[in-house]
């Protein structure tokens, strides 16, 4: 499968919309190489995740909202953002890119292991710098829109 997979903020990723279901994303993207569910007891979340190891991405479904897509990490250096190849753009770069797109950095954070991260709480979207040089980004619909469902287009 050739993919050049495009973040759509607050939409969803590629051509899958948050809120559709595993099958859409397996009719989509095809069979998961590899998924497992991941249960945070102290938040009360639990996610079933798909990972596409050989894309670069994993998407993430709500198994508290009838396994819906939610949200999606990203380390493939072909990602696309309002047209342009995130990975290749340095961190005052991708603060300008979103500024330009009407979204605000809202907070910053550096990790006792070296990474970087940024935040654009608006757009549910944070990205990890490290040395330098964006190594993810994960991004996805709120919490708080606990009755939003995406329909597809």
């Amino acid at each position: 499968m050739s993919l050049c997979p495009d973040i759509k903020l607050l939409r969803g990723f590629c051509n899958l919309n948050f809120g559709q279901s595993v099958t859409e994303a397996t009719e989509l993207f095809g069979p998961a190489e590899e998924a497992e569910t991941l249960d945070d007891d102290l938040l009360g979340a639990s996610s079933y995740v798909m990972h596409y190891w050989d894309h670069g991405f994993s998407l993430f479904f709500d198994n508290h909202k009838n396994k819906t897509f939610n949200s999606v990490e990203v380390d493939n250096p072909e990602t696309t953002l309002f047209n342009h190849k995130i990975f290749t753009l340095n961190e005052k770069e991708l603060i300008a890119l979103m500024k330009s797109n009407g979204y605000s950095l809202t907070d910053t954070e550096n990790h006792e292991w070296g990474e970087k991260r940024i935040s654009f709480d608006d757009a549910n979207l944070d990205c990890y710098y490290q040395n330098g040089k964006l190594s993810s980004v994960n991004f996805g619909v709120s919490d708080l829109d606990n009755n939003l469902y995406f329909s597809p287009n």
